[in-house]
């Protein structure tokens, strides 16, 4: 399928084989200037000559602002003299600091078109073809490949005129590699060939190696491997005798184990992996990364949270009963019935037990029509609609659906009413009758403005907007989204946080299609605007009412705007890599993923991947999860842990299942999400392995361990990047606050640190409801926490020491807050904010210090590092992870470090030592982290071992 040859890594390595691209035709005149001068002109010109050559030296050293400033003394003087090739030469000059030093593409440009200008106007035709080659690459960094190909090939027709074969065979592989960019594969290949033949007439053996391994990639996104193949068989032989050259070899080997891998040829992929590493690991002082494509585990499922509401309505089924028979009236205990009855059955609905569901709303259709009730008649055949609607049953949906709108209209319900012709709308919809849809849902709209409904009146927006996306009326489409968001957005207000997150779930799916009727209209960024707006609302009021000098009232809060995206990514001097997973699109599409890497530059760049091929989800309870979700489920089961704390509560059939499942996988899963998640924007991300890249994922992409991710090459994402993760990208900004914040405090505080291991442990019920037993204790925390406290010079607090009452006393005190011990994912509360940590019980309380208490301390914490078992993970929602991360930064904490599975004791403790050590010599928390990583990575090369953390929020 295209999907997998086209998410191939060996893109990647397309990329790495071309050669390294220019840093600028960036150099001193290499002709006269002008034929005859005065001595004073020609003294006027050496002059510039020397301010040109100094600003070149300036660009060089990384001084781009004081090259500007020299180059532009240059152009003063230049035209001043009427040396017009000298002005067109500073001018391209400068056009390449802001080209290449500071990103400032459009500056770029404007300078660039000046210097071809002038060129062409003296006829400089080498000068000519290499400013079009540079504007080429301008347009092509900033994805515009049509763009760029257009200015490319005005390059090599002039090149070729001049009969320049080295530059020719460049420029022709600028044009194919943009080519393959564009997946105009014919046309790459093409190009290609032509750069093999210019290569071979002129004995270029090192050119003409990589250039086959390029032709290799092409091939296999042409899915024509026997010629990849052979392709990457004629590279090999040519890197072979080119000992200088091994590291174009290794990733020919690599790029032949994906090619293999995805044909099923597993010993053969896993031979050739395993040879790219060994010469990496000779080359190189990295950790071997082996266990390429062999590496599989446990694939278990994440159940949903439903079990609360479920007992809250059987509960009020038997309460009702009470009720009517102490009344004496049945008729009270009827309709109390039927109404539960109803709620309990779609509270099945929305976990995909529809025969349990349909059961359930036939008795209460039985009670109503036994009691006379038209209008709980009317609710319960909109219910059986929605049904039998679910389980794509239209016909019969449609039927009920119609039969309740009469009831509606007999008992007068306009609100209902409304509900049943939007209901009729979406089964039109679901049988692709667009037409017939879009007449219901107006229908709808106008029933829905009449009575005031807001919130239907939303949803049916929403509705309206999805048809005419898909009918291709963007422009009106995204007129019509913008509508709904507006009407949902305002329904927010006032409510609390857990409201808000919980209402957020219902409304979530507008923002996706607003973002694929924006990308449908090229307005990437417009659309990278709605989904920072779909994302962590809730998280961001809170964060903003706790910065608050008025902790009382929520400030009015806007969404971040493109401008100030762009200054977070500045101010947080990192790349942001910002995800969107789009499902609720055309029956006949695969879900999108959207992915949007702004640059501290500001530059923002957008890949867009089609999750095809991965495990489509079913009807069934057991088998919701999206196709995105299962694949990560299968990568935290390749990792496949148990570790310190608690052993996961597995029932034996979803093992059984999760086994079969992954064994049946055709490529390994931290691979195959490599692929979908890193590899599209491979080209984007920073360089420099000490430059952050901060991840902010969405849905289950919260659960994915970013940093081993592992590339076709074995190399883990650790191993490249900087690695740190946010639930949004305001988030950012008010972490940011709130450490400015901090700084300022803690001045006058010194350095207090709370480190904490191994308390003397609680009894806990575990699951809920049974028998309270002890926690194990954990003697390896124990240790940690002595040595860290060692490293820091403090006491660290454990056993009986470590009560919660003496953990709270010193935790709103200190700048460091180290807590080694159980972490618990259970609502211990019931108020809808998983997870808790273990501490020694006193008098007072029960030792359990929850995600939900946390939420109401107040901090002055700096850094709050929770060495526990599964601290990371939490109910996901649309708001994000709620659970003791977002805890701790809602409470003041702006840099939380949390695990993702539970972590086992001793590399736990190697890990957390070095962490401290590495911080010790320099403040960046990130990268602390990642060299902690890489540490224990030698030590403990699994990496179940090395790469549960992440750090949330800010890296300084």
């Amino acid at each position: 399928m295209s999907y997998h040859r086209r998410s191939l890594s060996l893109v990647i390595a397309a990329l790495l084989l071309a050669g390294g691209t220019p840093l600028g035709r960036f150099n001193p005149l290499g002709a006269p200037v002008v034929l005859a001068q005065s001595e004073t002109s020609q003294a006027q010109i050496t002059e510039a000559v020397y301010l040109n050559q100094q600003g070149y030296d300036q660009f060089r050293q990384g001084q781009p602002q004081e090259a500007l400033v020299t180059l532009q003394k240059a152009i003063t003087i230049f035209k001043a003299t009427g040396a017009k090739a000298g002005e067109a030469q500073s001018l391209n000059h400068i056009a390449n600091v802001y080209h290449y030093s500071l990103g400032q593409y459009p500056k770029a440009l404007e300078f660039y078109q000046q210097a071809l200008k002038l060129r062409q106007q003296i006829g400089d035709r080498e000068g000519e073809w290499a400013t079009l080659d540079d504007m080429g690459m301008a347009y092509g960094e900033q994805g515009q490949y049509t763009k760029a190909l257009e200015f490319y090939q005005k390059a090599l027709g002039i090149i070729r005129q001049l009969g320049d074969r080295n530059s020719e065979k460049l420029r022709l592989n600028e044009i194919a590699s943009v080519y393959f960019r564009l997946g105009q594969y014919p046309q790459a290949l093409e190009a290609y060939q032509q750069v093999l033949k210019l290569q071979r007439e002129g004995r270029d053996h090192e050119g003409e190696g990589t250039t086959l391994g390029n032709v290799g990639v092409v091939y296999v996104n042409l899915g024509q491997y026997a010629k990849a193949l052979e392709a990457y068989r004629q590279a090999l032989t040519i890197f072979d005798s080119l000992p200088a050259y091994q590291g174009a070899k290794a990733t020919i080997l690599n790029n032949m184990g994906g090619l293999f891998f995805s044909i099923g040829q597993y010993k053969e992929a896993l031979d050739s992996t395993q040879q790219a590493l060994a010469i990496f690991n000779k080359f190189s002082d990295r950790p071997d990364a082996a266990t390429a494509f062999t590496e599989l585990g446990l694939l278990y499922e994440i159940v949903g949270q439903y079990s609360q509401p479920l007992e809250f309505q059987q509960s009020g089924l038997a309460m009702r009963r009470d009720i009517g028979n102490a009344l004496n009236q049945e008729a009270i205990t009827k309709v109390g019935q039927a109404a539960t009855l109803n709620n309990i059955g779609r509270v099945y609905v929305s976990v995909g037990k529809y025969d349990q569901a349909l059961k359930l709303h036939q008795q209460a259709l039985a009670i109503y029509q036994e009691l006379g009730d038209r209008a709980g008649e009317a609710t319960t055949q909109n219910n059986l609609g929605q049904v039998y609607d679910n389980q794509k049953q239209t016909d019969q949906a449609l039927k009920l659906y119609q039969q309740a709108l009469q009831l509606y209209k007999q008992v007068g319900d306009r609100t209902g009413e409304g509900v049943a012709l939007s209901n009729l709308g979406h089964a039109y919809e679901q049988q692709g009758q667009n037409a017939q849809a879009l007449k219901f849902y107006q229908q709808a709209l106008a029933v829905h403005r009449e009575v005031g409904d807001r919130v239907n009146e939303g949803v049916t927006l929403s509705s309206i907007g999805r048809i005419l996306h898909r009918s291709g009326q963007q422009s009106e489409a995204e007129k019509t989204l913008r509508q709904a968001i507006a009407i949902l957005e305002s329904l927010r207000p006032g409510l609390t946080d857990a409201e808000k997150v919980s209402i957020f779930e219902t409304q979530q799916k507008t923002y996706g299609t607003l973002q694929q009727t924006l990308i449908a209209q090229k307005q990437t960024n417009p659309a990278l605007e709605i989904a920072e707006r779909s994302r962590a609302r809730a998280f961001v009021e809170l964060l903003a009412q706790r910065l608050s000098t008025n902790s009382t009232t929520t400030p009015a809060l806007n969404p971040p705007t493109l401008a100030q995206i762009k200054q977070i990514a500045k101010t947080q001097n990192s790349t942001l890599v910002e995800y969107a997973i789009v499902q609720d699109i055309a029956p006949s599409q695969a879900p999108q993923l959207f992915i949007w890497v702004i640059q501290p530059t500001g530059n923002i760049s957008f890949r867009q991947v089609e999750l095809k091929g991965l495990p489509q989800p079913g009807i069934n309870a057991a088998d919701t999860a999206s196709p995105l979700e299962s694949l990560v489920t299968q990568a935290r089961g390749a990792i496949g842990i148990k570790g310190r704390g608690l052993a996961f509560q597995e029932d034996t059939t979803t093992v059984a299942r999760a086994i079969a499942k992954v064994n049946n996988q055709t490529n390994q899963p931290l691979q195959q999400l490599h692929q979908l998640l890193i590899q599209p924007i491979t080209d984007l991300l920073p360089t420099d392995p000490n430059a952050h890249v901060t991840f902010l994922p969405q849905e289950a992409l919260f659960l994915v361990p970013f940093p081993a991710l592992q590339a076709s090459n074995g190399r883990y994402l650790i191993e490249q990047h900087t690695v740190l993760t946010a639930p949004s990208i305001q988030v950012l900004d008010l972490t940011h606050q709130q450490q400015q914040r901090l700084q300022q405090a803690n001045r006058q505080r010194g350095n207090p640190t709370l480190i904490v291991g191994n308390p003397t442990m609680p009894k806990v019920s575990l699951p809920l409801g049974a028998t309270p037993q002890p926690l194990p204790s954990l003697p390896g925390a124990e240790q940690e926490a002595k040595a860290i406290a060692a490293l820091l010079e403090t006491q660290a607090l454990t056993g009986s020491q470590a009560t919660k009452a003496a953990v709270l006393q010193q935790m709103s005190q200190t700048r460091l807050v180290h807590l080694a011990t159980h972490g618990l994912l259970d609502d211990f509360k019931g108020l809808g904010v998983p997870g808790a940590i273990a501490l020694a019980p006193s008098g007072r309380d029960n030792g359990l210090l929850t995600a939900s208490e946390i939420l109401d301390l107040k901090l002055n914490t700096d850094l709050v590092v929770l060495s526990a078992c599964d601290t990371g993970r939490g109910r996901i929602t649309g708001d994000g992870v709620v659970g003791l991360s977002r805890s701790f930064i809602a409470a003041g904490a702006p840099s939380v470090m949390v695990s993702l599975w539970q972590v086992p004791d001793a590399p736990t403790a190697t890990l957390m030592t070095q962490f401290y050590q590495t911080l010790q010599q320099q403040p960046d928390k990130a990268q602390a982290l990642r060299q902690a990583m890489l540490a224990t990575m030698k030590q403990h090369p699994d990496p179940k071992d090395w790469a549960a953390f992440t750090l949330i929020g800010e890296a300084q």
